[in-house]
């Protein structure tokens, strides 16, 4: 256990804590998610127009990230900042987390909102306009890959960032950093495969690979945040 400053113990509990809630829950909601293959448009988007809790589950979601990335934002005031180096990687991720956010939500509007009531529409339409609905709701889908594509490069970019910044830090344990690596690249292969072949079964994988990654990491950051000591405490029982 180090003895470490006040303020750099309370940035880290706060977010280890924020981390993990956010990610726990954002698994935890996409578990409610209407399931389907996604690129068999016919089909899934009939269920997506059955679906009832579709806003509440895409509310969750955006709930989830946001709580995770104000963690990512929290951990930037918890790092050492050593080096040059340290210093910018740190807040070049927290610009990155900060851009994940933006993106995250205009793929909510886009997935929560705009397909589901064009889904809805395609549903409940007349024969002589199906055809034109569904080509409406699949530009959306489209538009869904472009936006999630670029929001996981965000990500995994931030990860990866302070993973840099973290690597010189003397409290953390190099397989925190590795972990955290990993899920950076995890991600990124995640925006790569959406935007090239959509919601496949490989994207799939990544997502599971960067949930798994992620819970142990973050886990482990809850451990050590808690271990940590106060330096001015310690100095005051001496």
């Amino acid at each position: 256990m180090r003895t470490e400053p006040l303020a750099r113990r309370t940035s880290l509990r706060l977010s280890a804590v924020l981390l993990l809630v956010g990610q726990l829950l954002y698994i935890a909601v996409t578990q409610l998610h209407t399931g389907g293959d996604a690129n068999d448009h016919h089909a899934v988007f009939a269920a997506y127009a059955d679906s009832g809790f579709w806003t509440l589950v895409h509310l969750g979601q955006f709930a989830g990230m946001a709580i995770l990335l104000a963690g990512l934002l929290a951990l930037s005031f918890a790092l050492d900042g050593q080096s040059r180096t340290a210093r910018w990687a740190g807040r070049f991720g927290a610009a990155s987390a900060a851009v994940t956010l933006a993106l995250y939500g205009v793929l909510q509007a886009v997935d929560g909102v705009a397909l589901k009531q064009a889904v809805n529409a395609w549903a409940s339409a007349p024969a002589a306009e199906k055809a034109a609905r569904f080509a409406s709701a699949e530009v959306i889908r489209w538009l869904e890959w472009g936006v999630r594509s670029y929001q996981d490069f965000a990500l995994g970019l931030a990860l990866l960032l302070f993973a840099v910044a973290a690597v010189r830090t003397a409290w953390m344990p190099r397989p925190i950093v590795h972990l955290m690596g990993l899920s950076g690249l995890s991600y990124l292969v995640q925006g790569w495969v959406v935007g090239s072949v959509g919601f496949s079964r490989a994207e799939s994988i990544a997502i599971v690979l960067a949930f798994v990654l992620d819970v142990s990491w973050m886990i482990w950051l809850v451990v050590v945040a808690w271990r940590m000591q106060d330096s001015e405490a310690s100095s005051l029982g001496r």
